[in-house]
């Protein structure tokens, strides 16, 4: 499993809200509560575009 560079989601955030992300390692996803989505990670890259992110349950 990849793992994402700590220093790059420091400075990561939501390109919606401009909010924080919080790193599911689990999913591998880089999850927006604000927005109500999570930005899939593919081979250690976050994926930050609204349009492949996947609503969040709930």
């Amino acid at each position: 499993m990849s793992t994402v560079d700590p220093k790059l989601l420091e400075i990561l955030v939501c390109p919606l809200t401009k909010g924080p992300l919080r790193y599911d390692r689990e999913k591998q996803e880089l999850v927006s509560e604000k927005a109500g989505l999570a930005y899939p990670i593919r081979d250690g890259i976050p994926i930050m575009l609204v349009d492949e992110a996947r609503k969040l349950d709930g």
